[in-house]
């Protein structure tokens, strides 16, 4: 049986309150040690060793929210090479989400995503099955059957659930199944025809804005109708600071509530769409700075649970039509870590330990998913990192098939260096060498 010895990193596990300079071993596929040096490790199967001194070594990263286009969307992204990407960035595990063409609200087309991303081998997959059929909104998928198939989640992101009625039955009926309903909360009276944040700026473009209540009052709702039901309500992509007040105060009175932010919303500003660059187009929509400041802190706090991309890809004529006809999204697997990195981890916002909790150890407990810990027995999905490398993105060299981008040009630190799935190097940076571990 084949070994890994990563040799020296600083191993970063909130599971375990462990934070230390050590290594870590993987014999198979599970974790065999996570903490201490190991002095001289010798295997009769063979030896990997990997120095990662001056790096970070992880739980590996999970994103419960992307979009990898397949089936119906390939020529913008495909399983295997949202999984690519994934690995690149970081993350060892990604929930796909349901808006493909056909919508993955079925046994069938949940075992499809499945199988291709065990012929990907690269990053896992996990399919989220949709809350409708069609995402239309009128009656429940077979949520059994989906789950049966593989599915780990819910919802029908990219729309609404704008009944509240079929929210309350979403709900009560994911709780027999122990998992989540995700919900893309906008209120589709007050946002429709919007295409960036109400405010100074929207109306100095003259584009129509999108105001923070079409967001607050389905969060709201979302949190009331959990209260009901005791169901697992999960808020999608939150964006303002009142979206913020309200989970906290579902929170506070123990309501089964979690939460998610995006990288763009913890770094940008409506600013960005300053000029009309399309790619600073998103929904919801970049924010204010007061905004942003209030979903740092929440992530900080912990009313924001975890952080997730909305990796959204698009074909290059899609971003280049007038800003209103534009699609919204932009893709975020290869860039998630460092603007985290760059945006909470360098000014001191928040510290190591809780960058791996949000994107790795609370999204495994969120979502009910394997991973998230290097605890001893447990598989051995792994992130190495460097934590202090300054790099310029540049779209052009991403593994994603999506270009659109709004940190085109922009200097970040950090960034994943090496990605372990399963005990084996589906990412690396070429830095391993072959030994005996001494």
């Amino acid at each position: 049986m084949d070994s890994i010895l990563l040799r020296g990193g600083r191993v970063v596990d909130p599971s375990q309150n462990l934070d230390a300079i050590g290594d870590v071993l993987v014999e198979g596929d599970a974790i065999a040690h996570a903490g201490s040096p190991l002095g001289e490790v010798r295997r009769d199967g063979g030896l990997m060793v990997i120095d990662c001194a001056g790096r970070i070594v992880a739980p590996g990263f999970i994103d419960v929210h992307c979009h990898l286009r397949e089936p119906g969307r390939e020529d913008v992204e495909t399983i295997a090479t949202g999984a690519m990407a994934a690995a690149a960035g970081g993350f060892t595990a990604v929930c796909a989400m349901p808006n493909t063409d056909p919508v993955t609200d079925n046994q069938a087309a949940v075992g499809f995503i499945v199988r291709q991303a065990q012929r990907a081998g690269s990053a896992r997959v996990y399919p989220i099955g949709a809350v409708s059929l069609g995402q239309r909104g009128d009656s429940l998928a077979e949520f059994g059957e989906m789950v049966g198939a593989g599915a780990v989640g819910v919802s029908d992101d990219g729309k609404p659930v704008a009944s509240a009625q079929l929210m309350r039955s979403a709900l009560e009926y994911a709780r027999t199944f122990n998992i989540p309903v995700a919900d893309h909360c906008e209120e589709p009276t007050l946002a429709k025809g919007g295409a960036m944040n109400e405010g100074v700026v929207s109306a100095r473009l003259g584009l129509k804005g999108i105001p923070s209540e079409a967001e607050e009052i389905m969060a709201i709702r979302d949190i009331l109708l959990a209260r009901r039901t005791g169901g697992h309500v999960h808020l999608c992509h939150m964006s303002t600071r009142g979206s913020v007040e309200l989970i906290r105060w579902g929170k506070d009175r123990g309501i089964r509530v979690t939460a998610e932010v995006c990288p763009h919303h913890l770094s940008l500003t409506e600013d960005a769409v300053e000029g009309y660059d399309t790619n600073a187009k998103m929904n919801p929509p970049l924010r204010t700075a007061d905004d942003v400041e209030a979903l740092r802190e929440a992530v900080r706090d912990g009313t924001i649970d975890l952080v997730a991309t909305d990796h959204a890809p698009h074909h290059y004529d899609e971003k280049e039509r007038a800003f209103s006809d534009a699609p919204n999204g932009i893709v975020g697997l290869e860039t998630a870590l460092a603007v985290v990195v760059t945006h909470l981890v360098v000014p001191g916002i928040i510290a190591w330990p809780l960058l791996v909790d949000r994107m790795s150890t609370t999204p495994a407990r969120v979502f009910g998913l394997q991973g998230g810990t290097l605890r001893r027995g447990t598989v051995a999905d792994i992130t190495i990192f460097d934590p202090a490398v300054a790099w310029t993105v540049d779209p052009d060299t991403f593994l994603s098939k999506g270009r659109n981008s709004p940190y085109r040009g922009k200097a970040l630190t950090g960034r994943a260096t090496c990605t372990i799935v399963g005990g084996r190097v589906v990412y690396g940076d070429g830095r391993r060498e072959m030994g005996d571990g001494r």
